[in-house]
């Protein structure tokens, strides 16, 4: 069938009318200014705006509900994969801002892999920072690398060049992004593109460095896409590292017949600092009921001299803001705590939220705790244990707010005596909104309070206590004993999500735990267990005793024999066997090398023998790089072959590398990747070494 021919002048006027291949018909100019018709064409037009994907953003803890975790005077880094349609260039800032301004500070992010990008920027102040990513089209990038090619092919350009001219034109007169000087800068290219008539004296001003750098710092930002605000909390340092000594107050005065005093205590406080240690903490010191008191090995009757368990807070005295008598006065603390701040220590406290049957609060606020059909108060249990001299608050119905407002107070009230670390027994068992309430409440006054819960409990709660605010966190490593477990327990805390919210504090034992790997290794047990405590973990702690290789148990229990809890000992502080040498040796690694001080840098390398755990610690430019090899056998010599990791400077299997041994200090060369190690219990159970890189000083 022939196609009609169309009338006279329809062929002129499709012509005229007809549009190149792809090109988009063209609508109405809506006028500068007009509101958008139909809502649903101003949503097309809010999403079509934001070209760019900004996806798998970490940190971006549940989805931005919990703020992620950094230390004041550090880096917050953040990765992101960010990418558009088509082919264009696009670029992308980390910004930050403290929460509550409007101001952002911006940090360029850079593509490193597969759309994967990264930024990174200082958080300058012990607070709360918001925090975003923004992202969008750079057309005069995307012109560059399109001229270029064009260029390098010997193709014509001078369209092209018009079209650079045009961006860079369409910058200038935007005006509102840079500095006033880089808004000046680039009205003058401006107009010297206007004025230029050489196509190659144009096309050069376009290529430099500095009109690329100008268009990028003020030129416009097309698509400007932005991620949703999420929050980072800066600790101050302590948080992230620090070491921990406990120790009973009342055990202090080195006579079991008599009870302990602060004064007492600042005594003491030069061989605690004499160790390495900074920070110094105490179960309760406050008043101890006298209803069902505790006797020695936690028995149900006691003796009249018995002194009870710190942990049966309050009574006639007082209770949670309050201090037992025998300790000495309120005026006796606040002079022990600027005492152990001359000697470079801080004071923790224990926050036990629990009462004695004695406690006032019992009497003033009967709806605060738990009543039996039979009007007796309900004890507190863990089935089947059972905890006589100790009743538990509940938190709801009645108790809230009052309650609530009570402990924050509480812990606003020991702030006020110069204590700001608190160690908080058994956070798992009361709820999650009263510790994010809390712990927010304190914060917003008091940023550089620090909070260590003591839950020892199933993985995924002590991780969601991470995420409301504790900054520090008990951990199962008083329980890994192992290379496998080890290894996989490490590798869970620093490479998983958890490491933007937990921070581990590695302690050895504690008064409630004499793990049985202590019960049964002897000295070199001990050892082993204090230098991979200090060595894995930014923070670390031990109770006291443990350097003189305490481990009397009661039978089958991880329990001590005599415990502190119940009765006041006496201690030889330099009886023979003790590790005092070991723990100052770490301590003193800790401060001196940077690679010790950051908890999510650990790698483990190869070590042929499943009883070497064999790892290392570097700063990112490796000037700080130290090795570890610890023999997790406490009774017999192991041996094996390992890695030199040669690799991470450059260098080839065959090279050499410069040694220090970190204990005895002797510097020695390692020639080839693989060496040999042997490590006796009876001598040393472990090494430390620091690698040289090539061409720095020894």
């Amino acid at each position: 069938m022939t196609p009609k021919k169309p009338k006279a002048g329809a062929a002129e006027a499709a012509r005229k009318t007809r549009r190149p291949p792809g090109a988009a018909a063209r609508s109405r100019p809506r006028r500068p200014g007009a509101a958008t018709a139909d809502p649903a064409d101003a949503r097309l037009e809010a999403l079509a705006a934001e070209r760019i994907a900004i996806e798998a953003v970490s940190p971006e803890i549940d989805g931005g509900r919990f703020p992620a975790k950094a230390v004041a005077g550090g880096h917050l880094a953040v990765e992101a994969d960010i990418f558009g349609d088509g082919h264009d260039a696009i670029d992308a800032a980390l910004l930050l801002r403290p929460a509550g301004t409007t101001a952002w500070t911006e940090a360029p992010m850079v593509l490193f892999d597969n759309d994967r990008w990264h930024g990174s920027i200082t958080l300058p102040e012990n607070r709360l920072y918001d925090y975003s990513i923004a992202a969008w089209r750079d057309l005069f990038a995307s012109w560059r690398s399109e001229v270029s090619k064009k260029y390098g092919a010997g193709l014509a350009i001078g369209l092209e060049i018009e079209e650079g001219c045009r961006l860079v034109a369409k910058a200038a007169a935007d005006g509102t992004r840079g500095t006033a000087e880089q808004r000046k800068a680039l009205k003058r290219l401006d107009r010297e593109l206007r004025a230029g008539t050489a196509e190659g004296d144009r096309f050069a001003l376009l290529m430099g460095d500095d009109a690329a750098a100008l268009m990028h710092q003020a030129g416009p930002r097309t698509n400007l896409t932005r991620h949703k605000v999420l929050q980072v909390f800066a600790d101050r340092p302590a948080a992230a590292f620090s070491a921990w000594y406990e120790l009973m107050p009342r055990s202090q005065s080195g006579d079991a017949g008599r009870h302990g005093t602060f004064d007492d205590v600042v005594a003491r406080l030069p061989y605690v600092r004499e160790l390495g240690f900074d920070v110094l903490y105490f179960p309760p010191i406050h008043p101890i009921g006298r209803t069902n008191r505790k006797g020695r090995n936690n028995s149900l009757i006691a003796e009249a001299d018995d002194p009870g368990s710190p942990y049966a807070i309050g009574a006639a005295e007082g209770g949670h803001d309050a201090i037992h008598p025998e300790l000495g006065s309120l005026e006796d603390f606040r002079r022990l705590v600027a005492a152990a701040r001359d000697h470079g220590l801080e004071i923790a406290l224990d926050f036990a939220i629990q009462c004695s049957p004695d406690h006032p609060w019992i009497r003033q606020h009967p709806e605060w705790f738990d009543w039996r059909p039979d009007g007796t108060i309900k004890f507190a249990e863990n089935p089947p244990k059972k905890y006589e001299d100790i009743v538990n608050v509940h938190f709801y119905r009645d108790a809230i707010p009052g309650l609530w407002h009570a402990l924050r107070d509480v812990v606003r009230f020991w702030i006020e005596q110069g204590v700001t670390i608190f160690r908080v027994d058994n956070p798992h068992t009361k709820p999650f909104p009263f510790w994010e309430w809390l712990i927010g409440e304190i914060r917003a006054q008091h940023p550089e309070a620090i909070f260590l819960a003591e839950a020892f409990t199933r993985p995924k709660v002590m991780k969601r206590l991470a995420k409301i605010g504790f900054s520090q966190s008990y951990s199962y490593f008083t329980w890994r004993n192992h290379k496998q477990e080890l290894a996989e327990y490490l590798t869970e805390l620093t490479r998983e999500d958890c490491r933007h919210t937990m921070r581990p504090n590695f302690f050895v034992n504690t008064p409630d735990i004499n793990p049985y790997y202590l019960q049964h290794s002897g000295r070199a047990g001990f050892r082993v267990r204090l230098v991979l405590a200090a060595t894995l973990a930014g923070n670390y702690g031990i109770y006291s005793g443990f350097e003189l290789c305490e481990a009397a148990a009661v039978p089958g229990k991880e329990e001590y024999l005599n415990s502190e809890k119940y009765e006041i000992r006496a201690w030889d502080w330099d009886r023979p066997g003790n590790v005092k040498d070991d723990v100052r040796l770490v301590n003193d690694l800790r401060r001196r090398h940077p690679a010790l001080q950051d908890f999510t840098n650990i790698a483990f390398y190869n070590a042929w023998n499943d009883s070497i755990l064999y790892y290392g610690k570097r700063t990112a430019d490796l000037s700080s790089f130290l090795l570890f090899a610890v023999n997790l056998d406490p009774h017999n010599a192991q041996g094996a072959h390992f890695e030199v990791p040669l690799w991470e400077f450059g260098l080839p299997d065959e090279a050499a590398i410069e040694v220090e041994d970190l204990v005895t200090g002797s510097h020695f060369t390692w020639h080839g990747k693989v060496q040999h190690l042997w490590l006796d219990p009876r001598q040393r159970p472990y090494a430390i070494w620091r690698l040289i890189p090539p061409g720095a000083p020894r």
